[in-house]
């Protein structure tokens, strides 16, 4: 089964058993949030919220994603939607419409994890413990601008994988490349939960196989994560919305997510598994 598919799967065993919620509706961040964030090469990101208020974070700066959802889905053009439907339609769904798939599978995986009382972990070092010591070589895939810097400093050396040919280049202990391979010698890796949008992580797992630690991180990185921690992904980790209202009214407004959340992360052998939930609702 496709990595898509698979991550579908837990959400449809619920259903089985439980009428899920629907869509109340789509919160975008406005235009001019989206292209201030470009600029200051900042992500932006919509929510979907389901008829119990619980949300779902998608990122939405992928191609011209963010401008289809805002001609083709105002807060009120999904009100009433199976969200169901809408996150099963993820590995069909291509471009706007795989973002509102993925907010939609985010919010009802949050909505099971709520419902079966489940302790959200708050996260701990990206790298793992114990920390990194100077001289290794870690990976990335995506650039996570804010960690570069502490990481050079501590001697650290960082291979990035990017998509963005005009990043490629090496500095010191800095390589930015456009080739997986160059991540095979790093144990410890951090991959931006963007790879789940955009379809590239299936791809790219194979390549990272080798790594000891793999994490998968960002605000989009709100699935059941069986299928990945399955496929060797070490970690998953994001941000847990602690104020609904007032993340709406953040992205309503163009804000970050930051004082409405806190970051959390569920290791591999910490989760229970989607079959141990549903023992619990």
């Amino acid at each position: 089964m496709r990595l898509d598919d698979e991550l579908v799967a837990p959400l449809r065993a619920v259903a089985e058993r439980f009428a899920l919620p629907k869509v109340r509706a789509l919160h975008l961040p406005p235009r001019e949030a989206v292209q201030a964030a470009r600029r200051a090469g900042r992500g932006e990101f919509c929510l979907l919220e389901l008829d119990d208020g619980t949300p779902g974070a998608a990122y939405v700066m992928l191609d011209d994603d963010h401008e289809a959802l805002l001609l083709g889905h105002g807060a009120e053009a999904l009100a009433g939607a199976d969200a169901l439907a809408l996150a099963a339609s993820f590995g069909a769904a291509r471009g706007a419409r795989r973002v509102v798939a993925w907010a939609a599978l985010g919010a009802l995986s949050r909505w099971l994890v709520e419902r079966a009382g489940l302790e959200v972990p708050r996260s701990g070092d990206p790298w793992g413990r114990p920390a990194p010591l100077p001289g290794e070589h870690l990976g990335m895939v995506g650039l996570f601008t804010p960690m570069v810097a502490p990481l050079l400093e501590a001697g650290l050396r960082l291979t990035v994988l990017e998509l963005q040919p005009e990043l490629a280049g090496r500095r010191d202990a800095l390589t930015v490349t456009l080739d997986p391979a160059a991540l095979q010698d790093c144990r410890r890796i951090v991959c931006t939960a963007t790879t789940l949008i955009n379809g590239s992580l299936e791809a790219l797992l194979p390549h990272l196989r080798h790594a000891h630690h793999l994490a998968l991180l960002g605000p989009s990185a709100g699935c059941l994560p069986d299928a990945l921690f399955a496929r060797g992904v070490t970690r998953i980790g994001g941000r847990w919305i602690t104020d609904p209202a007032g993340a709406i009214d953040a992205v309503r407004a163009g804000r970050g997510l930051g004082e409405v959340s806190r970051k959390f992360a569920f290791s591999r052998d910490d989760w229970p598994g989607c079959p141990a939930l549903l023992e619990r609702l």
